[in-house]
């Protein structure tokens, strides 16, 4: 753990996540929550998509979505993901592997009533995933379901949070010549205790 000071430093690797991106919320210009999160389908074969992650807890990340999209489906049948948090302005990023399982109902419900009313009608209205015919049918939908429940639409069954629950994480920054600094925190399983090494960039 040798030269694990500045930046790095600290005992828990969420606590520092949620550092670094306080830090990045004050430099990057857009979306310092931003995460490219990685799944697999039926198939195996890999997907990515950026998505905005929504809270790092004290065990776990959490971010939101339609249930019946295609990264709600394939976290369903295969609970496993990844993501990568890149921040340009720092030089920084962090990349995440673990569990995942769905956020509570009520967790769910509380971020729900926090969005604008726009997305949260948007929720309904969006097939996430889906062939749309064209985008006049959409604004239809939004239209439809507007009317239908006002200035108060209660969250769909269909959306809600997932939780990233890590066995890893990599904490990486940005070295002259392209020597980096690399230090991964990894556990054998949840719940156990973290081994930090450095890796070589």
């Amino acid at each position: 753990m040798t030269g694990r000071d500045g930046i790095f430093a600290g005992e828990d690797p969420f606590q520092l996540a949620q550092s670094w991106l306080d830090e990045a919320a004050k430099t990057e210009v857009n979306d310092a929550n931003a995460i490219a999160l990685a799944t697999v389908d039926a198939d195996g074969l890999p997907d990515v998509r950026t998505v905005l992650l929504k809270a790092i807890e004290a065990d776990a990340f959490v971010f939101y979505t339609n249930y019946e999209s295609a990264k709600g489906r394939q976290l369903t049948a295969h609970p496993q993901a990844a993501f990568v948090m890149h921040w340009k302005s720092l030089r920084r990023q962090i990349r995440v592997r673990g569990h995942v399982a769905p956020e509570s109902a009520a967790a769910s419900d509380a971020y729900f009533a926090t969005r604008a009313l726009q997305s949260r009608i948007g929720a309904w209205a969006s097939q996430q995933s889906r062939p749309l015919e064209s985008r006049e049918v959409l604004m239809e939908r939004v239209a439809t379901f507007g009317a239908e429940f006002g200035e108060n639409p209660p969250r769909p069954e269909y959306w809600g949070g997932f939780r990233i629950t890590p066995l890893q994480i990599e904490f990486w920054a940005d070295g002259a010549f392209r020597l980096h600094d690399r230090f991964q925190w990894a556990r054998e399983s949840l719940g156990a205790p973290w081994n930090v090494k450095r890796l070589y960039p």
